[in-house]
C-alpha cells in the first residue's frame, strides 16, 4: 500500500475504479482516490481502494481532467440577456470544462479597475457550477489599476489592437501596449492580445452583404500578421509575457516559433472553429459563423493543426462570444450588422476530438492542449492533470460515442451555434468538480484567484 493510501487505512470520499483513467503516465488502468476534493491516491487497478462512494467506469468510458477554458465571455452584468454566469457554467460542465477564466469585456462594466472585479465576482459567487477565474482589462488610461487588479487575483490582462465592438472598452496603440506590457513586467503578469491590425482593415474591402468571401477579404490574414509581430517585438524589447488570442492566420506561425526560439515569453491559443470549420464551406448569410479575426481557409486550417503538433501553438480554448439571436441579424444575414462570435463552450472536446481522431491524434493529446497547456497558461497548479494533489475535477468521456449537435438542447443561453446538426465524436457524460458530481441544480463552483490553490 502507498505512502498516500496508509493515513486512512484506504478509506476515502470517492473512489473511481477503470481500464482507461488519463493520468500523466499516459491512459491506464488505475484506482483513483479522493479526499476533501482533492486526488490523495492512484494505484494500480485491483489494489482495491475503498470508498463511501465507488464508481466502476464502463469499458467505453476514459476518465479525464476536467478541462481549462480560459477565454470565455460571461457578459454578466450588463449584458446578461445575452449570457450569464449560471447558463455559461452549466454549458462547460456539460463540455467537461471545470475551470473557465472569463474576458473582461461585454459585461458593464468592464473588468478593468477593482471595483469592477468586485461587481462581477459579487454577480458570479452564487451562481457558477464549476471554478470561475477573471482576467482584468487593459484599456487607454488604467495603468494605474493594473497592479491592484493583479493583487486582487487577476490571472492577467487583455487588450486590443483595434476597436474591440464595445466602446466600454477601447483599444491600445502598439505604444500604449508596450508601456502596460512594461508595468506587467515589474510584477512579471501576463499580456493577452487581441491581434489585429486596424489600419490594415481599413485598408480591406467593406465587409457587407451575406457572401461569406466578402467578409473574410474584409479581415485579411495580413492584419493579423501585423498585429502579432508587434505583440513580439514588443514583448521581446519588454521582457514581458505575451499570449495571442485565437490565432487565425497560419502566416504567423512561422515568426511566432521563430520568437519562441529567440527566447521571447511568448504563448499562443487557437479555437476549435478555426480547426474544424472552413471558409469554403460556409453558407452565405449564415452569420452564426462571424467571429473576428476569421474562419479562414481549408488549407489554412490544416496549418493550424500542424502548428499544434508541433508546439508552436499551445492550447486550443472556446472564445464562447455569445449574443442574443437579433445581434446575429439571422434575418438579413449581413456579416457586416451581426455580432462576430461563436457560441461553443459546451462542444469544444467532441469538436476537437472529432477532427483530431481523423488525423490519428490521440485523446491523450487532445486532453493535453484543452486542459494541462491552458491551466499553465493561467499559472493554475493544481487543475489540468489527474495527478497526486490536484483538485478532482473531471469527466467520464465516452470516446467513441456520437451525436448530432441539437442547438435547443445546449446549456448557453441563446439558441445559436454553427454547429447545429453536425455529427460528433465523444460524449461528456458526467462531469465532476473536486470530486463531487456537477448536478446543473446546485451551483457548487469557486471563484479562484492567480497564485491561489
Amino acid at each position: 500500500m502507498s505512502e498516500e493510501t496508509t493515513p486512512v487505512h484506504g478509506l476515502f470520499d470517492l473512489v473511481i475504479r477503470g481500464q482507461r483513467i488519463l493520468t500523466t503516465a499516459g491512459i491506464t488502468a488505475r484506482e483513483v482516490g479522493i479526499r476533501n476534493g482533492v486526488i490523495v491516491a492512484i494505484e494500480p487497478l485491483g489494489n482495491g481502494l475503498q470508498g463511501t462512494e465507488v464508481i466502476d467506469l464502463a469499458d467505453d468510458e476514459t476518465l479525464i481532467p476536467g478541462l481549462v477554458d480560459t477565454h470565455v465571455h460571461v457578459n454578466e452584468p450588463g449584458r446578461t440577456e445575452w449570457e450569464g454566469f449560471a447558463s455559461a457554467t452549466r454549458a462547460a460542465a456539460a463540455g467537461g470544462v471545470t475551470t473557465i477564466i472569463d474576458m473582461p469585456l461585454n459585461s458593464i462594466p468592464p473588468t478593468t479597475n477593482v471595483e469592477g472585479l468586485k461587481l462581477k465576482r459579487e454577480v458570479a459567487e452564487d451562481q457558477a457550477f464549476v471554478d470561475v477565474g477573471f482576467w482584468g482589462g487593459a484599456i487607454p488610461g488604467n495603468k494605474s489599476d493594473l497592479r491592484p487588479l493583479h493583487d486582487e487575483g487577476v490571472f492577467g490582462f487583455k487588450c486590443f489592437l483595434l476597436h474591440s465592438g464595445v466602446d466600454e472598452f477601447p483599444h491600445l496603440e502598439a505604444d500604449e501596449m508596450e508601456e502596460d506590457m512594461a508595468e506587467l513586467k515589474s510584477f512579471d503578469s501576463l499580456m493577452i492580445v487581441h491581434a489585429e491590425d486596424s489600419h490594415a482593415i481599413d485598408h480591406a474591402p467593406h465587409p457587407g452583404g451575406a457572401h461569406y468571401s466578402t467578409f473574410l477579404a474584409s479581415r485579411p490574414r495580413g492584419a493579423e500578421n501585423k498585429a502579432i509581430a508587434e505583440v513580439i517585438e514588443r514583448a521581446r524589447w519588454t521582457g514581458a509575457r505575451a499570449h495571442i488570442l485565437h490565432l487565425s492566420s497560419s502566416d504567423a506561425l512561422p515568426m511566432i516559433a521563430s520568437a519562441k526560439r529567440d527566447g521571447v515569453r511568448l504563448t499562443v491559443e487557437t479555437c476549435p472553429h478555426y480547426l474544424t470549420l472552413m471558409a469554403e464551406e460556409i453558407p452565405d448569410g449564415a452569420t452564426a459563423y462571424k467571429c473576428c479575426p476569421p474562419i479562414r481557409e481549408a488549407s489554412n486550417r490544416e496549418l493550424l493543426w500542424q502548428g499544434l503538433q508541433d508546439g508552436t501553438i499551445d492550447c486550443i480554448v472556446s472564445d464562447h462570444s455569445p449574443s442574443t439571436l437579433d445581434l446575429k441579424d439571422l434575418e438579413n444575414g449581413d456579416f457586416a450588422v451581426a455580432w462576430g462570435g461563436v457560441s461553443s463552450l459546451q462542444l469544444g472536446l467532441s469538436l476537437i476530438w472529432t477532427e483530431a481522431r481523423h488525423r490519428g491524434i490521440p485523446l491523450e493529446q487532445v486532453v493535453s492542449w484543452m486542459s494541462e497547456k491552458p491551466a499553465s497558461l493561467a499559472g493554475l497548479h493544481n487543475k489540468g492533470q489527474l495527478a497526486l494533489g490536484y483538485d478532482a475535477d473531471f469527466s467520464i468521456f465516452a470516446h467513441d460515442d456520437a451525436f448530432v449537435v441539437d442547438v435547443k438542447k445546449l446549456k448557453h443561453k441563446n439558441p445559436i451555434t454553427p454547429y447545429d446538426g453536425k455529427a460528433l465524436s465523444g460524449v461528456v457524460r458526467k462531469t465532476y468538480l473536486r470530486g463531487h458530481e456537477i448536478d446543473g441544480r446546485t451551483p457548487s463552483g469557486k471563484l479562484i484567484r492567480r497564485g491561489g490553490v
